[in-house]
């Protein structure tokens, strides 16, 4: 069975084994080195200190993790925010990164959030490094795209584009102020 937790500092390290293939490995992420345990541990204590950081475990292991961060550092921008998750390699299809979002968007609700948002690495055509398949999961998860960058990363030898794509989760009437650092799954 696979419950969804709290992202704990302690976790950093098991985060990074899901991690660090994406970034030696794909151009789904942009990081050209993996980060160093401390950094991550940086990372993992901003964050949750604002929004949402939750793992997958089965059998007493992590297999994937989710969060939500800023969208753009502008008060006017509090109700959107940048989701992200990550399975790891042998774990892949079988639900974990659903389990993983509608927790994360059940959180992102209850805070007040609106507007999830994705960044996502695309290519015209699949390669070594990269394939559709994270658009292709935000799509089952009901976002949507609304733009796309030509040739604005490179890693690989590559020029990749990144395309944004979003759900809106929330009314437009007059929002809520949005609860930071109040968040449960």
């Amino acid at each position: 069975m696979t419950t969804i937790e709290k992202v704990k500092i302690e976790d950093a390290e098991e985060l990074l084994e899901i991690y660090g293939p994406y970034v030696k490995n794909t151009a789904v992420s942009f990081e050209y080195e993996v980060p160093s345990t401390e950094e991550f541990k940086k990372r993992i204590e901003n964050i949750s200190a604002k929004y949402p950081y939750i793992k997958a475990v089965t059998d007493s292991k992590i297999v994937g993790y989710a969060y939500a961060g800023t969208f753009k550092d502008r008060k006017a921008y509090d109700w959107s925010v940048e989701t992200t998750v990550y399975v790891r390699e042998d774990c892949k299809r079988n639900g974990i990164g659903k389990m993983l979002y509608d927790a994360l968007e059940k959180s992102l609700a209850g805070m007040g959030v609106r507007n999830l948002n994705a960044c996502i690495a695309s290519l015209s055509k699949e390669d070594a490094h990269l394939n559709d398949d994270s658009c292709r999961f935000h799509e089952a998860m009901g976002y949507s795209l609304v733009g796309r960058f030509h040739n604005s990363g490179y890693k690989f030898g590559c020029w990749y584009d990144m395309i944004w794509m979003e759900k809106i989760i929330g009314s437009s009437e007059e929002p809520t102020e949005v609860k930071f650092g109040e968040w449960d799954i």
